[in-house]
């Protein structure tokens, strides 16, 4: 698939893995929908990069576990563009909490990261269907982890809610085909803000790598460029982690 004048929607596109995407996909001729739930700046931030180098952005805000606001601002993308081709789904948030510590594990936190983490994607991919078939096809890209596969993580919410996204692929692929490809990316640990205040045990983990490196959220903004624009890929969870669970 050529991306060149597609409207993409990236979830948690202003900062990360997210903003990475929305300039990777900005410099590729796509009209951008940076979504934000509450980084406003940086996803205006990420609009005015596109913009800079002759790009179409807007920003655009929803809280992903809202199904009313996830619909509200698909019809803001139609209007704004006159389509909706390719979705990202990469919001997500999480819980530092010791994988042992069971009883840390509140209702609260289950509520809040299935509701984002995997809620939020069925919701946006449930909002473009329509606006993809109308168009005669798209390509949506989950952004799922590494802790869905390995069982450790920041917490264990955060690791099955990450499974859940991989099942939800799968699920999606097959309910969405054959004019909707549904693919997921599943990072390693990547460089984000989301190591900040654990740099050292970044820098720790790096050498134990097959690659001895961790990956930059340019890595993986590329490899969600590969799943959009190949057309023979659907159902498909792939490993962007340095090696790391080799």
């Amino acid at each position: 698939m050529d991306l060149k004048n597609r409207t993409a929607i990236v979830t948690g596109g202003g900062t990360g893995i997210g903003r990475a995407v929305s300039l990777e996909l900005g410099a590729l001729g796509a009209a951008v929908v940076v979504n934000y739930s509450r980084s406003r700046s940086d996803a205006e931030e990420t609009v005015e990069a596109i913009r800079g180098f002759g790009g179409q952005a807007i920003a655009a805000r929803a809280d992903v576990s809202s199904d009313a606001e996830v619909r509200a601002m698909f019809s803001t993308a139609d209007r704004a563009f006159g389509s909706v081709d390719l979705l990202v789904n990469n919001a997500s948030v999480t819980r530092h909490i010791p994988l042992q510590d069971l009883e840390a594990v509140t209702d609260d936190a289950w509520e809040e990261l299935l509701s984002v983490n995997v809620k939020g994607m069925f919701y946006c991919a449930r909002a473009a269907a329509p606006l993809m078939a109308r168009g005669g096809g798209g390509a949506i890209v989950n952004v799922g982890s590494i802790a869905g596969k390995t069982g450790r993580g920041s917490s264990l919410p955060y690791a099955v809610s990450k499974a859940a996204v991989h099942g939800l692929t799968l699920s999606l692929a097959q309910a969405l085909a054959p004019k909707i490809r549904v693919n997921a990316i599943v990072p390693g640990a990547v460089s984000t803000r989301w190591w900040a205040g654990r740099e050292e045990q970044m820098r720790k983990l790096a050498p134990s790598t097959l690659l001895e490196a961790i990956s930059s959220p340019e890595d993986i903004a590329r490899a969600i460029r590969f799943a959009l624009e190949q057309e023979a890929m659907t159902g498909q969870l792939v490993t962007v982690d340095s090696g790391q669970t080799l």
